[in-house]
């Protein structure tokens, strides 16, 4: 019988062996007629043009590649813009659902800076593709590593330069600047009454900023000029911050809004200022050109006397945040920590630090020490967060568009509801799980929570914060880190005063049986944050991050679940929980790659979405304005909507008004809306400014609203 067994099993094993073995020479065969992943897409590139690198694929027979799954990422010194890519097919994907895919070839555009000093041009370019005939196989993510060299870098010019308009030969050095006429030649042309066609063009080394063009009609008040910009090159400008240029040539079409009928010609001004690469920048140029409108004469263009600079609304005010007094900058900093205490999104976390301080009883030393380690972890917190603010010029908040930074505090929370729940014990000695409550709070745990809330209280704007983190943004880097420091006082200040009054830690209730019970309920706020961030998540890069959060989410449920069971086993128990761990951090590492959401639109009926050209079309046509700067993140923006900006009454009073209501999503970065954010030396969001119909500075309104306050501020800005 023993033999028979025996031989069953050699018969099983045999079996199993040849369907192994028959299955790999099927797949070999397949694979055989599939083409390496670079020979399927074959990629090239080129960096010719400065400021832009162009992409191109050729895509075999049979093969497609993923719209979706492309992503670029710029190497050490390289910044990359959006990348532009055309329409692809639609279909819907039994696994990916609605994609676009590209077949036979596809182009993309991508604009870029350089930090100085850099020589080449480095950039990733991930993309995935399938084979659409039998075998049917989708390749997996594919990433290429290029290194272009850079267009041949301009000398800086020399300074002493004479005035613009002198002759060429009399700047000295082969890349001294060219006459304004010959670095900028600009024309214009009449294709009908009502659409003209200006064109600059550009000497090579050289660029045009978008927003420092302005155009008007001369002599001819009911007419007005609407310019439909092109996509230009983004440029971080040591001059103008984050802002939009055009090297080569730039063509645009401009529509003459206005009676023209009866007129033959129409005379327009255009101011526009330019640089030279590494080189010197143009003052203001101005061309003054007679247009042909009968078709039947040219166009005179000739050089005009450049009007006054027209400052932006709020560049005026730059030092306003600087009248304020240091002194008073930390009171108000002091009164903001305070009040962000009440804030929602930093709630979950105290509730954490509420329990230490009860279970700490009626011992002293021990509650002054939870609130001097708390203190700690909450100074040391906001010094650096202010430190890495004042560098790097970072608004209030700002990391939080930053979708890991958005799944990594998902996890935190999560995980610390869970150790509320009781599901894992955080701190306990490995060898003694039956410690009390108490050594499991120790000093590491109190700083650490108090860092935990201020990450947490980033997006939250108190009142009074807004100017002094103005203040700090503007000061002088000693002073600005004291603001930032009093912020932290102010939310650590609560804590300081129960520890350390005796009559404030009377009003604690005794230990008891019961603490178990409110820490378990305090859980749930905590889950109820990581669902926040969960769909904060969600409008930043969609269903496919949510669904790589949720795997995250699991496997450190399980981390955890074998963390407390490994507390008495040995080490190789201990290093699984290791190995759990790096395996939370996979879908994370997939999650970075995703791109970024589109933005709608528009947000809603009667919202129009936020862009420099259509807030100047509205305040040309002399309609009162209303923007909100805001983002997903942004708690106290969403309490304002809720208390304000979503209710009947503020419709009623757009409408009454006429004003346009438009909102700036910031939830993902947005160079248009950092500008905007600069130009108001806001600290980050919310932002509120009401343009006034007439024309005129706008006005900005503070962080917290009500009706009142804006209802007043719309009906002064329509009179």
């Amino acid at each position: 019988m023993r033999s028979l067994r025996y031989g069953r099993v050699a018969v099983y094993l045999v079996t199993l062996l040849t369907l192994i073995v028959g299955m790999q020479a099927f797949a070999q065969d397949a694979e055989d007629n599939l083409l390496p992943v670079t020979e399927a897409y074959k990629l090239s590139a080129d960096a010719s043009t400065p400021g832009v690198v162009k992409l191109h694929w050729t895509i075999a027979q049979d093969y497609y590649l993923y719209r979706g799954r492309m992503a670029f990422k710029g190497g050490d010194g390289v910044t990359l813009g959006e990348a532009q890519l055309p329409n692809g097919e639609k279909h819907d994907d039994p696994y990916l659902g609605p994609v676009e895919t590209y077949h036979h070839s596809v182009d993309a555009t991508i604009p870029y800076t350089v930090a100085p000093g850099t020589t080449t041009l480095a950039l990733s370019v991930r993309y995935q593709g399938c084979h659409e005939t039998d075998p049917k196989i989708c390749y997996p993510p594919h990433t290429e590593h290029l290194n272009l060299p850079l267009p041949t870098a301009i000398a800086p010019a020399n300074q002493l330069a004479a005035a613009f308009g002198a002759p060429a030969q009399a700047l000295t050095g082969n890349n001294a600047p060219l006459p304004a006429e010959q670095a900028f030649r600009f024309d214009a042309i009449a294709q009908d009454a009502h659409h003209l066609l200006l064109r600059w063009t550009i000497a090579k080394g050289y660029y045009l900023y978008r927003d420092q063009t302005k155009l008007a009609v001369k002599d001819a008040p009911k007419l007005s000029l609407s310019p439909s910009w092109p996509a230009g090159v983004p440029h971080q400008d040591a001059h103008f911050g984050n802002t939009t240029v055009y090297f080569n040539e730039l063509t645009l079409p401009v529509s003459v809004d206005g009676d023209a009928q009866g007129m033959s010609s129409l005379a327009i001004v255009a101011s526009f200022q330019g640089c030279q690469e590494g080189g010197l920048c143009y003052p203001l140029m101005t061309r003054e050109a007679q247009i042909d409108l009968t078709g039947h004469g040219g166009t005179k263009v000739e050089t005009a006397p450049n009007p006054a600079p027209e400052m932006p609304p709020a560049s005026a005010k730059k030092t306003d945040s600087l009248n304020v007094s240091f002194l008073y900058a930390l009171l108000l900093a002091l009164g903001g920590g305070l009040v962000l205490n009440l804030m929602p999104c930093v709630l979950p976390v105290l509730s954490i630090k509420a329990i230490s301080l009860i279970e700490s009883g009626e011992n002293p030393a021990r509650r002054r020490m939870h609130a001097l380690m708390y203190t700690a972890g909450v100074l040391v917190s906001f010094a650096v967060l202010g430190a890495v603010i004042i560098a790097l010029k970072t608004a209030w908040g700002a990391h939080l568009q930053n979708p890991i930074v958005v799944a990594a505090l998902t996890l935190i929370m999560l995980a610390v509801a869970l150790s509320m729940s009781g599901v894992v014990q955080f701190g306990a000695s490995l060898g003694n799980t039956g410690s009390s409550l108490a050594s499991r709070s120790g000093p590491a745990g109190d700083f650490f929570t108090g860092v935990l809330a201020v990450v947490v209280a980033s997006p939250c704007t108190a009142p009074f914060m807004g100017t002094a983190l103005a203040y700090a943004l503007v000061a002088p880097i000693a002073s600005a880190i004291c603001v930032f420091l009093a912020l932290g006082v102010g939310l650590a200040l609560p804590f300081l005063a129960v520890g350390f009054v005796p009559a404030l830690s009377r009003w604690l209730p005794r230990p008891g049986r019961w603490m178990e019970t409110l820490k378990e309920v305090l859980a749930f706020p905590m889950y109820l944050t990581a669902a926040w961030l969960a769909w904060v998540l969600a409008n930043q890069r969609g269903a496919d991050a949510v669904g790589l959060l949720l795997v995250a989410a699991v496997l450190l449920a399980m981390t955890l679940w074998w963390f407390e069971r490994s507390r008495h086993r040995g080490g190789l128990s201990r290093a699984l929980v290791v190995l759990l761990a790096l395996f939370t951090l996979v879908p994370l590492y997939y999650l970075a790659t995703l791109p970024a959401k589109a933005q709608a639109a528009s947000t809603a009926d009667g919202i129009v979405a936020y862009s420099p050209e259509k807030l100047a079309e509205l305040r040309k046509a002399g309609t009162p304005v209303f923007v909100d700067m805001t983002a997903d993140w942004c708690v106290t923006c969403k309490a304002n909507e809720h208390a304000v900006l979503n209710g009947d009454d503020f419709k009623a009073l757009l409408k009454r008004t006429g004003a346009i209501y438009m909102k700036g999503d910031w939830t993902n970065e947005d160079p248009a809306i950092s500008a905007f954010l600069q130009a108001y030396h806001s600290p980050g969001v919310p932002l509120y400014v009401v343009f006034p119909k007439h024309g005129g500075a706008g006005q900005k309104l503070p962080t917290v609203l009500t009706f009142s306050l804006v209802e007043q501020a719309l009906n002064k800005a329509a009179e």
